[in-house]
């Protein structure tokens, strides 16, 4: 199955998208669907939205070929979730393209040499002062009864174990790659 990641300001910017999209009904070229995601984070590096694209949403450009879109809270994981599913059914169903559009942002810039405070200090300040997906979503299984605060922090402490194990092993190089074991 085809999934396929975009950026908000890429998927309307560059005409590789717009070219693939075109081909993707074509005999020589379908892929039985292709699911389309758009991390968007409102913002593509220091490029606001309504200097990149033409139109009011990033995806619009998938209206073109009749491909069904839904825009998604980055915040709400389960609404996440049934969007993914529903994407997923809709190509089992349909063996076409369906594209969704997960609307959040960046909690720490474009990259490593990104400081957002200078590049777009306005919505970091907002940014800084929202919680996080892991507190909202936590905050409302704790509030429904679905998890207790302790089991909250078992699931953070053992996360941050299998993080923290993992970060350790890449400076010791435990296994080098070689020509002989690079492809097993």
């Amino acid at each position: 199955m085809a999934i396929l990641i975009h950026g908000d300001a890429a998927f309307p910017g560059q005409g590789i998208v717009a070219e693939t999209l075109n081909l993707s009904r074509l005999h020589g070229y379908k892929t039985g669907g292709t699911i389309h995601v758009i991390a968007n984070n409102t913002i593509g590096f220091t490029t606001e939205s309504m200097d990149s694209r033409s139109t009011r949403y990033a995806s619009d450009l998938a209206k073109g070929y009749e491909i069904p879109i839904i825009h998604v809270n980055a915040d709400d994981p389960e609404a996440c979730l049934m969007a993914a599913r529903l994407a997923f059914e809709y190509r089992r169903i349909f063996g076409k393209d369906f594209l969704i559009d997960l609307i959040g942002y960046r909690r720490f810039g474009h990259n490593e040499m990104d400081e957002p405070m200078t590049t777009n200090p306005e919505m970091y300040v907002l940014v800084h002062k929202h919680p996080t997906v892991k507190k909202i979503y936590g905050d409302k299984l704790i509030d429904q009864g679905a998890m207790s605060e302790q089991t909250r922090t078992e699931i953070e402490q053992k996360v941050s174990t299998r993080l923290t194990e993992a970060y350790e092993k890449v400076p010791k190089k435990e296994k080098e790659v070689t020509n002989e074991n690079r492809y097993p």
